[in-house]
């Protein structure tokens, strides 16, 4: 590993200035004594690597002098930026070399570098996600990349809900701060925090090369919603009040503008019980036109809560 120590030095002052043995050796997380003799290398090596000594002393490169180890395009480092994922390559137990990645972006080209992490930040995790633990993700990371079967005891929504797989891991998806493993035979997906146990096996398995984990994500989210969104309601929606995602998209293809500027449309809904509480949100911008029975629901709902709160300004609680 001496070789790829002697970059990072290299890397550490091209990106940091004037660093002291001490700083180095914290840094690298070895002694100050490596750090002088890989110094030393450098030098032999022709660096124009110079050492200060006094209080305000510590080893620096000449002035002028870059590497160009990465061969980085701008547009790649900004690209590189804008897909580091610091806590979920934690999570896979690629910290370090996300890390190292980027000190060599910030190494080959300071400017883009500075510029896009300045501008961009990207939060994975929902805002009311509550942490899950995933202790069992570098495992399967590995056995997705080592090509090995994976024995589990997976906890599931339905009767039985501890049941044992075999599975054979082709691919993780991470979808809103949410791990997901991609797996044969089917393929399947599991959520990797509902794994309880796991054996790693000496089999491997051969990944079927027609399989494509972006185009299997991409159909297996259009199905989930086509079985979540199992029936319609039909609303009427005040100007300017917009539902969420497939709701939306019901509103834009087929919604029609009544006179007074509200807007009609048939919309996917999961059930009557669900529907019930997401539209109560909205107050007087929503009407629920169809099914009776979610009309019906909404009006008792609103009857009560008229009741409730007119019994209590008739007592003048506040």
């Amino acid at each position: 590993m001496k070789s790829s120590r002697l970059v990072s030095i290299l890397l550490l002052l091209q990106t940091r200035g004037r660093m002291t043995a001490a700083q180095l050796a914290e840094e690298l997380e070895v002694s100050v004594r490596t750090v002088y003799r890989d110094v030393e290398a450098l030098s032999a090596a022709g660096v124009p690597l110079y050492g200060d000594a006094g209080h305000a002393g510590g080893y620096r490169l000449l002035d002028g002098y870059r590497t160009r180890l990465t061969g980085l395009t701008a547009d790649e480092a900004e690209a590189l930026f804008l897909a580091g994922v610091p806590g979920p390559a934690a999570e896979l137990g690629l910290g370090a070399l996300l890390a190292a990645a980027e000190l060599k972006v910030r190494a080959a080209l300071p400017v883009q570098a500075d510029r896009i992490s300045g501008r961009f930040h990207l939060d994975a995790p929902g805002w009311y996600a509550d942490g899950e633990q995933v202790p069992y993700l570098p495992a399967v990371a590995d056995a997705v990349w080592n090509s090995r079967v994976l024995h589990v005891v997976y906890r599931r929504w339905r009767e039985p809900t501890d049941v044992e797989r075999r599975l054979e891991p082709y691919g993780l998806v991470l979808k809103a701060g949410r791990w997901y493993v991609v797996a044969g035979p089917g393929p399947r997906t599991f959520r990797v925090d509902q794994i309880l146990e796991l054996a790693v096996s000496d089999e491997e398995f051969e990944r079927p090369e027609t399989f494509d984990l972006a185009a299997y994500w991409q159909a297996y989210q259009r199905d989930f919603h086509d079985r979540l969104y199992r029936r319609e309601a039909v609303v009427r929606l005040a100007p300017g009040v917009t539902l969420p995602g497939p709701l939306a998209r019901a509103v834009t293809v087929n919604g029609r503008t009544d006179d007074d500027g509200w807007i009609q449309a048939t919309v996917p809904i999961e059930s009557v019980e669900h529907a019930h509480g997401e539209f109560l949100r909205l107050g007087t911008d929503i009407e629920v036109l169809e099914p009776p029975e979610l009309r019906a629901r909404i009006a008792r709902t609103v009857a009560e809560l008229a009741e409730r709160y007119g019994n209590l300004a008739a007592r003048g609680d506040h």
